[in-house]
């Protein structure tokens, strides 16, 4: 079941990345490269109530029962009115509760707070999401490496310039989708995780089926490494506002020294280089992927928070 009216399609994509793009949101979900990597599986849709657009979702990664939430309001101007947010956040609310869900706002930017208690003073809880929170680098430390805390960075990566110096990088395109879906689904073959990252792998290479041919009319950043000619790890992005670059998806084949090093390398490099920030997502409160995401030593952490009406007594 899909809540708005409208779903998340490439024709859409004009309307949607103008609202998207009209406010430093800062969250990675919050861009419409991955609104469209997840449109199905986390059903989104959308619908203008008064003066801003609404994106509803079901999330389906943190728990075996299905949740409806929506995205903060997006606003076309740039502002945010106290009386017309509230207008359309109790429009979206009554929307909710007449197809039978609760009502409940996921993913606001810690910097959007202040907005929604203007709105709603004293009427909300906001719960801190740190599962959700998105990691934030420095662009220009994810490709000089410097310093004692990146230095084992640098060396894997210096390992594999050594080891492996004709390798190829490119754009990753649509006409290599075939190539790279195999790629993917072999990756997650080789891999061996408990059943609920498992299930998040294959949701992620379910969706990957439909991106991989749309590269180019979604907007991706793309970038790709083939040793001896073979596709052995990609990296998949999108622009978030102005100053920040997301990475959705980083694979590479681990049988090669430093070749993770190399693709994020790489991908800074070539995609990112002319903003000042990369987002790397969220951790999903996934210890592995958090203590990867953390070595990298992120300039920040992007605070999101999850917000529901306070009961009434």
């Amino acid at each position: 079941m899909f809540l708005f009216d409208n779903r998340i399609t490439i024709e859409d994509r004009p309307l949607l990345e103008e609202y998207l793009g009209s406010f430093e949101y800062r969250n990675s979900g919050m861009s419409f490269t991955s609104l469209y990597m997840w449109r199905n599986i986390n059903r989104f849709s959308w619908q203008i109530f008064g003066d801003y657009l609404c994106i509803a979702g079901i999330s389906n990664f943190e728990h075996d029962q299905e949740a409806a939430f929506m995205f903060p309001p997006l606003t076309r101007t740039g502002t945010y009115e106290p009386e017309k947010l509230r207008e359309t956040v109790l429009a979206a609310k009554d929307h909710f509760e007449a197809h039978g869900r609760s009502f409940m706002m996921r993913l606001l930017p810690f910097h959007m707070m202040d907005y929604m208690e203007e709105a709603f003073p004293r009427e909300l809880l906001f719960l801190a999401d740190r599962d959700n929170y998105d990691y934030v680098y420095l662009t220009k430390d994810l490709i000089e490496l410097k310093g004692k805390d990146l230095h084992p960075k640098k060396n894997h990566l210096n390992y594999f310039h050594n080891n492996y110096p004709q390798y190829e990088y490119r754009a990753l395109t649509s006409d290599m989708a075939d190539e790279a879906m195999e790629f993917l689904r072999e990756f997650n073959r080789r891999k061996q995780l408990p059943p609920e990252e498992m299930k998040l792998l294959l949701l992620e290479e379910k969706a990957m089926e439909d991106v991989l041919y749309n590269l180019e009319k979604v907007g991706y950043l793309t970038g790709a490494i083939f040793i001896d000619g073979k596709l052995e790890a990609l990296s998949i992005g999108g622009r978030l506002g102005r100053k920040t670059v997301t990475v959705h998806v980083e694979k590479a084949n681990t049988e090669y020294r430093g070749l993770y090093q190399a693709i994020n390398h790489e991908f800074c490099k070539h995609q990112a280089a002319n903003v000042k920030y990369i987002n790397r997502e969220e951790d999903m409160g996934i210890p592995g992927l958090r203590k990867a995401k953390l070595s990298y030593k992120p300039f920040c952490l992007g605070e999101v928070y999850t917000v529901l009406f306070k009961k009434i007594v």
